[in-house]
């Protein structure tokens, strides 16, 4: 990599915020000066062996504290590193890919689309709000849409990423609503459908959701521990498991059948953004 850049090239790597949503009164404090976007640059060399995952955005235009923080983990944190895992949920819904040209989507992925023209790899997963994101959105985006789950090698241990949801047996009612959405007949017609009323129907149906959360114990929404087993056997004891979707960040150390396992549970981003870095020397769960 060069070892200097001209202002204009710096510039341009740089997404742009002017969406109305994102009040420029609040983005002095996420804007980085030009010679330290270029140093952050030239250092990623010395960094590229950083794996970063998150999950859990739930990203909208209501909530523009929290895309601030995310555009400036992209620009800050996420460009020093080898990969960028996003483990579902990057939206707070998404009703199909024919609504890529709304302002505040194009703000994210022009976001990602600058991240990856830097040199580093993007991954999304489908999440329970997200799953409709197709291949036009990863197109623009430069991102590469990963199954769930999906079995990676991180410094030579094997790392088994999932967004989550499925793990969570106990909810016998969401695993029926999911079972049902996720198949391909079901999404079809539903795309069939304009997008404005798409829309409308995905927002009864979180307001639904919401309801039902309420009166469901938190147990019921957590992991199941047998599917927990179950999943980490028929991948063959990978050293790591990484997933989302329960908001219940923490570690976990699973021993099952001699092997030694650690489950990494990945934050949301409702209020405060998190993220896990995975490097030679081990992961770390960060707040920013």
């Amino acid at each position: 990599m060069a070892q200097s850049r001209d202002k204009s090239e710096v510039d341009s790597l740089k997404p742009d915020l002017s969406h109305p949503d994102l009040p420029h009164t609040k983005l002095s404090h996420a804007k980085l000066p030009l010679t330290d976007l270029s140093n952050l640059l030239l250092a990623k060399a010395a960094s590229a062996d950083t794996y970063l995952f998150i999950s859990d955005l739930h990203l909208c235009a209501s909530r523009p504290h929290i895309t601030i923080a995310f555009l400036d983990f992209l620009q800050t944190t996420a460009i020093k590193a080898k990969a960028l895992y996003i483990l579902g949920d990057l939206f707070e819904y998404w009703a199909g890919d024919d609504d890529i040209e709304d302002a505040f989507h194009q703000q994210i992925i022009l976001a990602f689309k600058t991240l990856a023209d830097t040199g580093v790899q993007l991954f999304l997963m489908h999440g329970n709000r997200d799953f409709l994101i197709s291949q036009r959105f990863c197109t623009a985006a430069k991102i590469t849409l990963v199954n769930d789950p999906t079995l990676v090698v991180l410094h030579g241990k094997k790392a088994l990423l999932s967004h989550g949801d499925d793990l969570c047996t106990d909810d016998i009612a969401y695993q029926n609503f999911r079972h049902q959405v996720r198949d391909k007949n079901w999404q079809k017609e539903f795309l069939s459908q304009p997008l404005e009323t798409r829309k409308q129907q995905i927002e009864a149906i979180r307001t639904h959701s919401e309801q039902e959360k309420s009166q469901k114990s938190a147990q019921i929404m957590d992991v199941n521990s047998d599917a927990v087993k179950a999943l980490l056997q028929a991948y063959h004891y990978p050293e790591l498991l990484i997933h989302g979707h329960t908001h219940r960040p923490n570690q976990h150390q699973i021993q099952l059948d001699g092997h030694n396992i650690t489950r990494w549970v990945l934050g949301d981003w409702y209020e405060q953004g998190s993220y896990l870095s995975c490097e030679q020397n081990g992961c770390q769960d960060m707040r920013l």
